[in-house]
């Protein structure tokens, strides 16, 4: 029970809006709920909430988690992952064409500045595409990947662009693979109006890992962090009538991880038929590709049928997809 639309090409936003002329708050939204679907921009955000909505909004910052590395004498593009509890590393191997899923255990991959990282082993029984690493480096591996990394892209963003343009408003704590991109719209002046209109804002931590768009995989665990602030005021507010919104799907994992309070550890959560949304009222989000298992989250929060308009509309009104593209607020109620 997924989803269903064609998504042509040319939809595919590939680059930041900014520099198509477009400040970060005037992307597009699209807003779908019980009463109908409509079209605005996200600077209106506003004009569909409610004082006393609650906005959660990640706080993860994104890492410059893409390095080149040598393989055998073949150059490879490593994306770093996940950093385990053990200070190894899940990465993934890459090539232009997609991720490489040849990697052997043991096999050791030449990094820039001498260092150097070592498979250790499938980070998943029977995955060829994500591995267990050790890394070897000078200092710890964020400063490593400041040093030598860049943000990941994918082939939709043909150009690279600077890692300030993967960064939301919110970003305080480095830590993600990719930018949590459904915040990236919210621009300073916007979050005061917000809460001027007496709209409410929480903070969690989600660090993502890599999606790789091409793999259509579920979502690997991740290390959260739900604060006691944050899930006693998702309370209070649940108990006036108000509406949780999590600004994105990580944020929806999040929230839902730690339905009973706070939280943290590590979250192998999947929203969908099985396990429909307990917390959440309605997700701002981006744009989905047709496979991704964030699909399945949006209709958990918001319903299929909801999240099938919406998306038949997207494509219709042209909207634009991926990180730097249009967004839509999903509304259950």
């Amino acid at each position: 029970m997924n989803i269903r639309f064609d998504l042509p090409d040319e939809l595919s936003a590939s680059a930041p809006p900014e520099a198509r002329g477009v400040a970060r708050d005037e992307v597009r939204l699209l807003v779908a709920s019980p009463s109908g679907v409509h079209h605005t921009v996200f600077s209106s955000l506003g004009s569909h909430l409610l004082p006393g909505d609650l906005l959660v909004v990640n706080t993860s910052g994104t890492l410059p988690a893409a390095v080149d590395a040598g393989r055998g004498g073949r150059p490879v593009v490593v994306h770093f992952s996940t950093s385990l509890d053990d200070g190894s590393w899940v990465v993934e191997l890459r090539a232009p064409g997609g991720p490489l899923l040849d990697g052997r255990e043991g096999e050791h991959l030449e990094l820039p500045g001498g260092a150097s990282l070592t498979l250790l082993g499938p980070a998943a029984p029977g995955s060829s595409r994500l591995w267990r690493a050790a890394v070897s480096a000078e200092g710890p591996v964020p400063g490593f990947l400041a040093a030598v990394g860049r943000p990941i892209r994918y082939g939709y963003v043909p150009r690279a662009w600077p890692l300030s343009d993967y960064q939301t408003v919110f970003a305080r704590e480095p830590g993600s693979a990719e930018m949590p991109s459904a915040a990236r719209p919210f621009s300073a002046s916007l979050v005061t109006r917000l809460v001027t209109d007496g709209v409410l804002f929480a903070p969690l931590v989600l660090h993502t890992g890599v999606s790789s768009p091409e793999a259509g995989e579920p979502p690997q665990a991740e290390r959260f962090r739900v604060p006691a602030t944050t899930a006693a005021l998702v309370s209070w507010v649940r108990s006036r009538g108000g509406r949780v919104i999590a600004v994105g799907t990580t944020a929806a994992r999040a929230l839902e991880s730690a339905a009973d309070g706070a939280a943290e550890g590590w979250t192998d959560l999947v929203l969908g038929p099985d396990r429909p949304a307990r917390v959440v009222d309605g997700i701002i989000t981006g744009l989905h590709a047709p496979e991704a298992s964030h699909l399945l989250l949006l209709a958990a929060v918001a319903g299929h049928d909801l999240v099938q308009r919406a998306y038949d509309a997207a494509v219709e009104r042209r909207y634009l997809w991926h990180e730097f593209g249009d967004v839509s607020l999903l509304l259950r109620r």
